[in-house]
This record gives structure tokens, sequence and C-alpha cells, in this order.
């Protein structure tokens, strides 16, 4: 028996949505998920469904199409993707080689409308019109067409052939990637007199530039470094006082949890995202977090410059323990009148919960280092090195500097004499905590042995 299919259309954007339909998950580096489920009126046989309000960035490669009503009853034969958005240069392109209507005003304060018919031969560089045996380049006038060719569309459309073994209303759900869509960590730090306690805004700064909007969105954040296949081919000018927010107990608005390899944030409510904006969320917020401010010397990469860091611990006890997503650190302290001032950023990278983390600031002003190597000697099986390090302290309090040495990772190295304690960081690190008098200077050496 020859089976006969019927087909209708279906027009569908987000106003047809249920609700709580939606959810976008936005990726660190320019990718946003998008999932939603819609319901489409289908007869049984073959259905033409236009699905509009899609991003114009959409990667329609990536579209996964379910019926959640019948799964094995319906499904996308046929998917074709249009973004010829309408225009007028596009429209003029379609009557080339047919005539035109143009349409201008004539005489004393252009009260006489007049008409002129011709082929329209060109529109690159300006309109070319014939009329008659007569070439007229850039008439004056508005043109004036007869019909509006097919083909053209106001909104970027997914157009899907579905078949459907019955009629009636089918929830399905939808997924798809679109490029456009980023988000990064905002991170305020405000530090006290003392620079031995902070508080804490951490903020999501989300970017849609996707070509689409996503009213009433559950918003999801992935942090992590997501691999992806590559084919061939806020503002900062605000003022400081305005920059920081109140320090209010309150719930926070993101769960966080472990997801796959990666840590996944979602928003407890939901939230528009228009197209073409930048949103601000605020993730977390501490106050009275432990700081330590440190001076830092490694002299084999930063010359005389002595590092001044800022360094707490990410943990529960001290009002944060969260993985923390890579973003940028602004630092602000308060001055004598109370005010705020600017003095420094930086960028953290992910940082797991119960870590250490260290912002630099900028180079000490007053604390300088020198470091020299005073001797050397080599053997075919070994090497020794000789190096003295001079720190010297032109505040008026005493200060306490890291100084941090780098040794060959060539064979196994053995200290063989030091003027301080040392620690071991890591297999080719070693750290001196020395205390440097104000106004004053002092002196750190040690000589190091390699073998191999």
């Amino acid at each position: 028996m020859k089976r006969t299919f019927v087909s209708f259309a279906v027009f569908l954007g987000f106003g047809g949505l249920m609700a709580h339909a939606l959810e976008v998950t936005v990726y660190n580096e320019d990718m946003g998920l998008v999932r939603e489920t819609r319901k489409f009126n289908l007869v049984a046989g073959s259905n033409d469904v236009a699905v509009v309000d899609v991003p114009s960035r959409i990667d329609a490669t990536s579209v996964h199409f379910k019926s959640l009503s019948d799964p094995e009853g319906v499904s996308v034969i046929e998917q074709n993707y249009q973004y010829d958005l309408i225009s007028q240069e596009k429209i003029l392109e379609k009557y080339l080689g047919k005539e035109i209507e143009l349409e201008r005003f004539v005489g004393v304060g252009g009260e006489k409308r007049e008409t002129v018919k011709g082929t329209l031969l060109a529109i690159n560089g300006g309109r070319v019109l014939q009329v008659g045996k007569k070439i007229y380049l850039n008439p004056a006038g508005n043109p004036v067409l007869s019909e509006l060719p097919e083909g053209f569309l106001t909104r970027p459309t997914l157009l899907w052939k579905i078949s459907s073994k019955k009629s009636g209303e089918q929830k399905c759900e939808i997924s798809y990637l679109t490029s456009g869509m980023s988000w990064q960590a905002d991170y305020v730090l405000v530090s006290n007199a003392k620079d031995d306690k902070m508080d804490l805004n951490a903020w999501v700064t989300l970017t849609n530039n996707s070509g689409a909007t996503f009213p009433d969105a559950k918003l999801k954040l992935v942090a992590g470094d997501v691999n992806r296949v590559q084919a061939g081919y806020l503002a900062d000018n605000r003022r400081a006082k305005g920059a920081v927010m109140a320090m209010e107990a309150r719930a926070p608005q993101f769960e966080e949890k472990s997801f796959f390899e990666y840590h996944l944030y979602t928003l407890q409510r939901p939230t528009l995202l228009k197209n073409n904006e930048t949103k601000q969320i605020e993730m977390v917020s501490a106050a009275e977090v432990p700081l330590k401010k440190l001076f830092i010397y490694d002299g084999g990469r930063s010359d005389k410059k002595v590092w001044v860091m800022l360094e707490f611990r990410n943990s529960k006890d001290n009002h944060l323990g969260i993985p923390l997503p890579k973003g940028r650190v602004r630092v602000y302290k308060k001055d004598s009148d109370e005010a705020l001032e600017f003095i420094g950023e930086d960028s953290l990278d992910h940082t797991p919960k119960d870590e250490t983390v260290r912002v630099k600031m900028g180079d000490a002003f007053d604390v300088t280092g020198e470091r020299i190597q005073t001797a050397s000697q080599r053997d075919k099986r070994w090497s020794q090195e000789t190096f003295e390090i001079k720190l010297r302290n032109h505040k008026d309090e005493d200060v306490v500097v890291t100084v941090v040495e780098h040794l060959s990772s060539w064979g196994e190295w053995k200290i063989l004499e030091s003027s301080q304690k040392f620690r071991k960081r890591d297999s080719s690190t070693i750290e001196f905590d020395v205390p440097v008098k104000m106004n004053g200077e002092s002196v750190v050496s040690y000589t190091v042995k390699y073998s191999w």
C-alpha cells in the first residue's frame, strides 16, 4: 500500500517555550550549550518545522533533537540552517536584470511625485538603471519593488523536516552549541590597614554575543579547560568606592559541584541573557579572611626587583573553601582618609579548595635585592656553585624577604653550605625566609653541588 505524507509548516520561537524550559551552560572560552524544551503540534507523516530565535552564531552541526513524548515515533529526517537575513542590498541583488521602479519627488518643495521604470543592471558602487536605450548612473529615487523575493528571513532559523508516526502535541528537547558566549570570574579584594585581613567579592562576568536573547534561562557555568578541535581557518574606570560591594551575610547565588574533571556552578534562579550584553552576578563573598603580605626576591628572574605578593588560603576556615575559577583579581586598600585606593591586579588560575593563593601586586619601592655567583667548579661527574644574595631594606620598619632559588634539574643536587635555614619547595626550588632590619642589609649565601 502506498503511504501518503502530509506536509505543513510550524513556526516556533522562544515565545512558545514552556516555563523553566530553557537552560544555558556557558564555558570559559567562547562557547555556550543551549538546551530547550519545546512543544510541537505535528500531524502523522511529514512536517516542515521552522525553529526561529536561534543564535546567529549557532554551530548547526551540533544540533541534537529528541522527542520526549514519543522517542521512537518522531525524528528529524532533514535539517537546514538559514541565515540569509533580509537587507536592502540582498533584496536588490535578487532584482538584477529585472525591472524596478524609482519613486522621487520633484518641483518646488518636492510636492510633485514621479516614477521612473527601468532595468536594474548593477548595485555595487551605486545603482545602474537602463531606461529604454539610456543608462542612468546613480539615479535619484527610492526603489519600489513589486514583491519580496522568496527565501529571505528576518531571523536565523532552523528548518526541519520531521517525520511523525501519529498526530498530536509532541514535547521535544533541542540542544546545540553556539559561539559568542563566555564568562570569567572577577575578584575584588580589599586589604585592611595592616594587610593581615581582607574582604573578598567574586563576580561572574558573562558576555552574550551569540546573536540571540535567552529569557528566564537556567544558567550553568563550567570552569575548566575543555579541549576542542580547531577548524582550519566591565568598565575599568569605575571609582574605587563603587567597586566594592557590601559584605552582609547572604545565601550564595551559585551552587558548586564537581562535574567530570571540571567544576559546575549553577545559578539558583532564572535569569535573562540579552544579546550583546555583559552581565555581572555575584558568585561568592567573604569577610575578614586572613591575609599575609610577602616580599619575594627571585634573583634569577627579577634582577634587583623584590616582588610584593598577598597570600591567602582558600579554605572553609577562612570563609571560602570552594573551587575558585580563573579570572582577574583587583586589589584595593583604605588610605588614612578611609578612601579606597587601587594597589594592583593579577590573574588567578583555576584554584581548588584548600590551596594557597598568591596575588602579585608589583615591585617593592623600598626593598631591593642583588644576586651574584661568587664561585664555580666543574668536573666530569659533578659541578659546584656558590651564590650570594644581598637584601637591602630602606623602609622604616623591619621586613622578612622570601628568597627563591631555582636549582638545576640536571642530575642530583645537594646543599653543601648555607648561611641560613632553607626549605625545599619542590624538586628544583628552595626558599629562605630572611629578616631584614629597617634601613639595613642582610646577606644569604649557599653552595650547591650537582652530580650525575
